[in-house]
């Protein structure tokens, strides 16, 4: 039997390739909004991020979102994924 392929994806902080369920993904859609994809099937341009605090300080210090997304991300982004990385550590 097959061994099922797992989907490895890059986190845009650190460049360390994860499984994708251990990562979670934040979507430009095609309207412009940007939001935090827990289902990770939404449409748009989707980066991945390794969900702990630090690397969603780091995100925000260094707006590497906005430049993978090439759009502002609104400070609620950050704050929804500070709030999830406390909940994972948790």
């Amino acid at each position: 039997m097959k061994q099922k392929k797992i989907p490895m994806r890059k986190c845009v902080i650190t460049g360390e390739q994860k499984p994708k369920k251990e990562l979670i993904r934040i979507v430009r859609g095609t309207d412009g909004e940007v939001s935090v994809d827990t289902t990770g099937k939404k449409n748009g341009r989707g980066v991945y991020l390794h969900l702990t605090s630090e690397v969603v300080a780091l995100a925000k210090k260094k707006n590497i979102l906005s430049r993978h997304l090439e759009v502002e991300v609104p400070e609620a982004i950050y704050e929804e994924l500070a709030e999830l990385a406390q909940k994972q550590t948790k």
